[in-house]
């Protein structure tokens, strides 16, 4: 009987959900796909920062002829734009996770009603971002296909970072990726598919969080710390150390801070809780207390 009640339970929340419908497949895949674009520009930008050192250091291409150009523009016109609008969300994430429960939860009801409201600004630029980050990476995929960068395997270029720094990385990333979900991609499929904002599925949660960790376990733990190794290894070399190493070498140690921070306020949430645990258990030790001796005066 209790089996049979907690399978008839997670049916009812699955199917209350909406996800078994065609409609809620295509939404629960749209938006997992969508809010893998900011993990997959990090992973562009570290791939864009090699290819740039290997140009400069190995001479791929004489230099007498000029680069093909949907290369000279994957590099040099490319990474710019995509540091500015990855800036933009890891600065936005970083503000974010500063900010008091309060605030964050009117951010988070002000942001389910940006649909319902008349002046739809915020929509346009979400659509704006989106667009913007799907060019870039397009466009800088097809430049790294071009580039043969693919066939190179050392990215990180003999430095690796420890395991601690690994996973706060790791839990930073995750920590933008849910930003950019819930304030971009989310009001933007929330719009083209059903019309209304609608409130975020733990399913959802799970299958973003997944296809960033199979991500990450694919390519993205090693070759996202080109970034901040780049400007060490050109500076050894006696190579030209450029703005795009040092913003991505400042993207790379926000990202950590922001992981910081989420790991900080998990403590200190911990912390709250068991305090808040033992002083109920005092209090009502005390209680008990108190009863036990009213009953021996009677």
């Amino acid at each position: 009987m209790g089996c049979r009640c907690w399978l008839r339970k997670a049916k009812g929340l699955l199917f209350n959900e909406g996800f078994p419908t065609p409609r809620g497949v295509f939404y629960l895949i749209t938006t997992t796909l969508l809010s893998l674009l900011l993990p997959l520009s990090f992973l562009l930008l570290a791939t864009l920062s090699a290819a740039q050192y290997y140009i400069q250091s190995l001479n791929w291409y004489v230099l007498q002829d000029p680069l093909p150009y949907i290369l000279n523009l994957a590099l040099h016109v490319n990474p710019c734009v995509l540091y500015f609008l990855v800036s933009i969300i890891t600065i936005a994430t970083l503000i974010h996770g500063l900010m008091d429960k309060a605030t964050l939860s009117s951010c988070e009801s002000s942001s389910n009603s940006w649909l319902s409201s008349r002046i739809s600004v915020h929509l346009y630029i979400a659509w704006i971002l989106l667009c913007a980050f799907q060019f870039c990476i397009g466009l800088g995929i097809e430049g790294s296909i071009v580039a043969g960068v693919y066939d190179y395997s050392e990215s990180s270029f003999g430095a690796e970072r420890s395991l601690v720094s690994r996973v706060i990385f790791l839990f930073g990333l995750h920590e933008s990726t849910q930003v950019w979900s819930r304030f971009v991609v989310r009001p933007i499929v929330d719009d083209t598919v059903y019309g209304v904002a609608r409130k975020e599925r733990w399913v959802e949660r799970v299958s973003a969080a997944a296809s960033l960790g199979v991500l990450w376990w694919w390519r993205l733990r090693d070759e996202v710390e080109t970034l901040v190794v780049m400007g060490q290894v050109k500076r050894e070399q006696l190579l030209d150390v450029r703005l795009a190493d040092f913003v991505g070498w400042w993207l790379y140690y926000l990202t950590v801070t922001i992981g910081m921070v989420r790991v900080i306020k998990g403590v200190m949430w911990i912390l709250m809780i068991s305090l808040c645990r033992r002083r109920a258990t005092q209090i009502s030790q005390v209680d008990s207390g108190d009863d036990n001796d009213d009953d021996d005066k009677v």
